[in-house]
């Protein structure tokens, strides 16, 4: 028996040891998708060691599970597109606290009654604490992916008494969750436990803002991992407990990233719903400059330095292929091609870095804000693509915008500006854009992919 219990502690200890060289080959594109089958590998074997331990005598449902997620998840990443990944990673996380729920749930309901009379609170709170953040997580993930996906207003949905309404979630969740630990053979408090925990998610996504959501999936994949951990130290598998701090840390660091991107704290993010509306700022005059690409062009080939500033425009219009040619002519015309990317464009993090890499752009030429704001004016054209808040001047020159504070790239300084957009209208944060009326700024209207195939022609037939 010793025998067997070691080596399903040492098939944890590989399996744990996978996850660690997963996320460190996924911190760099050319060894990403490598990353990504062993943490793969290392799931599998986590699962199956863990079905062994538990000496199950019936595997029917759980090889159907296999086989019915395995054939979906498989039709989803073969079919899914680019622009609905962030939507996609929402329901991820989603799926992963609705499991952390069932867990929970599942494990309270197999105690006989002399268990749940002998076991100890510390085990009933954790249980309670999977399911309160499972649900969480759960609810305000179909909230985000609503948001994203355009099936709801990406907009802050606050009303009176939003406020009060958070709070009373809040006082119930501490009773609830004593008289669970106290009473857990009586359902009623498992259930409120799940009301509860669906409810707050809800209320507390919906009240959150479409430009902050991108911070919001990687709270909501934090929580996932939190509420993997709980489960684990409530069921007593190991494994469990280290995957889920694994992502719940991760998480969280990418959460802080995402925060010092907007210039703001998490509380600040989670909380603005609750905010006072800002006024409204000074109005923004000037003309809308209008240039055809046949245009862009000319200038384009004087150029000896670009900056290209992608954001979800050029997702939507699956330009990436088409930017990766141009910067291919650029540099044979002798002209330095480089990549500025927001930590926060795109509506998930990471969306513009995975979007050039399946480009095959050069990674080292991606370069991040900080390190492109203090050498902006010795671009000759910066060439903006859908993106809109992540270059908006409003952060810094008007006091009253919504963005104001927000760090961005700073393209309004450089000699030469393309805005390649559809429209000049607002973005995702429903701000409107000075710099779409600055003396140095052009706007390419129509789609990004036709306007940029329409530039490459013309360095065909120079």
């Amino acid at each position: 028996m010793s025998d067997i219990v070691t080596v399903i502690n040492l098939a944890y200890v590989v399996a744990a040891a996978l996850f660690i060289l997963g996320l460190k080959l996924l911190s760099h594109p050319d060894t990403a998708k490598k990353g990504n089958f062993i943490s793969a590998i290392g799931m599998l074997v986590a699962v199956v060691v863990t079905l062994l331990d538990q000496q199950i005598i019936s595997y029917h449902y759980i090889l159907l599970g296999f086989v019915l997620g395995g054939a979906f998840g498989a039709w989803k990443a073969k079919t899914v597109e680019m622009t609905a990944m962030p939507e996609m990673v929402s329901l991820f996380n989603g799926f992963g606290g609705a499991a952390s729920l069932l867990l929970g749930w599942a494990t309270l309901a197999g105690m006989s009654l002399i268990t749940l009379k002998t076991e100890s609170a510390f085990t009933f709170i954790t249980l309670f604490f999977t399911i309160l953040v499972g649900g969480i997580t759960f609810s305000g993930s179909v909230v985000a992916w609503g948001k994203l996906s355009g099936k709801m207003s990406s907009k802050a949905v606050i009303f009176t008494g939003l406020r009060e309404l958070s709070i009373l979630h809040i006082i119930a969740m501490v009773v609830i969750g004593y008289f669970f630990a106290t009473d857990p053979s009586n359902p009623l408090w498992i259930y409120c436990a799940i009301a509860l925990s669906l409810s707050f998610g809800l209320w507390a996504t919906i009240s959150i803002g479409g430009a902050d959501m991108p911070v919001v999936i990687a709270l909501l994949n934090s929580y996932s991992g939190v509420a993997a951990s709980a489960a684990g130290l409530a069921t007593g598998n190991t494994i469990l407990i280290v995957t889920g701090l694994l992502v719940g840390a991760s998480g969280l660091i990418l959460t802080n990233i995402m925060c010092k991107a907007m210039n703001r704290s998490l509380m600040n993010v989670l909380l603005s719903g609750f905010a006072k509306p800002v006024e409204a700022g000074e109005k923004i005059e000037g003309e809308i400059k209008v240039l055809a690409a046949q245009d862009a062009f000319y200038v384009l080939e004087a150029a000896q330095a670009v900056l290209v500033v992608p954001g979800y425009g050029m997702a939507v219009a699956q330009a990436q292929h088409a930017v990766r040619e141009l910067q291919s002519l650029l540099e044979e015309n002798g002209c330095t091609v480089d990549y500025a990317i927001h930590a926060v464009a795109g509506r998930m993090p990471g969306h513009m870095n995975v979007l050039l890499a399946e480009a095959d752009v050069p990674y080292d030429q991606l370069y991040e804000m900080d390190d492109v704001n203090p050498r902006m004016e010795n671009y000759d054209v910066v060439i903006v693509i859908g993106a809109n808040d992540v270059v908006n001047p409003a952060a810094k020159e008007m006091k009253g915008s919504p963005i104001y504070g927000m760090p961005v790239i700073e393209a309004h300084r450089a000699k030469t500006v393309f805005v390649l957009k559809r429209s000049a209208n607002a973005g995702f944060a429903g701000v409107d854009n000075p710099l779409f009326f600055k003396d140095n700024t052009r706007m390419v209207l129509g789609d990004a992919k036709d306007t940029i195939n329409s530039i490459i022609r013309e360095f065909g037939d120079d």
